[in-house]
């Protein structure tokens, strides 16, 4: 075979190749189907505290507003990591902030599945100068985040302390979404 036939039956080969193609994982992707095999309920999102609005689209890119760990009847985990409360507490109220920021994406998209990659997350924890376990109460959010959008869920991060945290909130979590085009 000379080099032109070679070339020729390469790129027949590579053309005829389907580009639709879906991953199992692509095929499967229903986050909101995952939340309900994981028997969580999202509730409504919760209001801004100020003078601000829970998320910013522009693009393909959502901004999601620093969100806490406010439970459906509107109290929420408070107190300093390293003092008041534990790493397991803090844990849960970062998980349950994912829980509300869910509801976030889910109010402003309509539909989860429009997620394409959750790109940033920044975890601030109120914690004592001392505590230096920020990573590990912040997993609770991310270990969720991952969970319900599987690899599409996978994303950059920064978990820091803070001195204080508005209401004594135990945890703050923002997080910036990639999404389909509208």
């Amino acid at each position: 075979m000379n080099k032109s036939s070679f070339l020729s039956v390469f790129l027949f080969l590579i053309l005829a190749i389907p580009t639709d193609r879906v991953t199992a994982e692509e095929s499967d992707y229903d986050p909101e189907a995952r939340l309900k095999e994981l028997g969580i309920e999202l509730p409504a999102p919760p209001s801004p505290v100020a003078n601000y609005v829970n998320g910013v689209r522009t693009g393909n890119l959502i901004f999601l507003a620093g969100k806490g760990p406010k439970r459906a009847d509107g109290s929420e985990i408070t107190g300093k990591l390293g003092a008041e409360i534990s790493i397991e507490t803090g844990y849960e109220g970062a998980r349950l902030t994912a829980i509300n920021q869910l509801a976030v994406l889910k109010a402003m998209l309509g539909d989860l599945s429009k997620v394409k990659r959750v790109v940033k997350v920044l975890g601030m924890v109120n914690s004592t100068p001392d505590f230096v376990e920020q990573p590990a109460v912040i997993n609770g959010f991310s270990d969720l985040i991952v969970e319900v959008f599987g690899d599409r869920g996978r994303h950059a991060r920064a978990a820091v302390g803070m001195a204080s945290l508005p209401r004594g909130q135990s945890v703050e979590i923002e997080m910036i979404v990639e999404v389909e085009p509208e």
